[in-house]
């Protein structure tokens, strides 16, 4: 068994109104300081192979075709 993150970003240049929200949020909370607050999404999965290989190839295939929409996200994968 395989433990996998997946992590999806916006490419930069994509604007990132949530992330707007976030760092205004903060500030309004009193946290001076920040900027350009990005927010994305982690997806946790746990892959029944032994071969890292092949589950880092079926998680990119995940991503393409699924958890990331690769015209205006980034993804990246880590194996335990």
């Amino acid at each position: 068994m395989i433990n996998a993150r997946v992590t999806v970003t916006l490419k930069n240049g994509v604007l990132d109104p949530q992330g707007k929200a976030i760092e205004g949020a903060l500030g309004a909370l009193g946290f001076d300081g920040i900027g350009n607050v990005r927010q994305g999404k982690v997806f946790d999965l746990q892959i029944e192979t032994a071969d890292k290989a092949k589950a880092e190839a079926e998680l990119k295939a995940m991503c393409e075709k699924l958890l990331a929409n690769t015209v205006i996200e980034n993804y990246t994968i880590s194996l335990d």
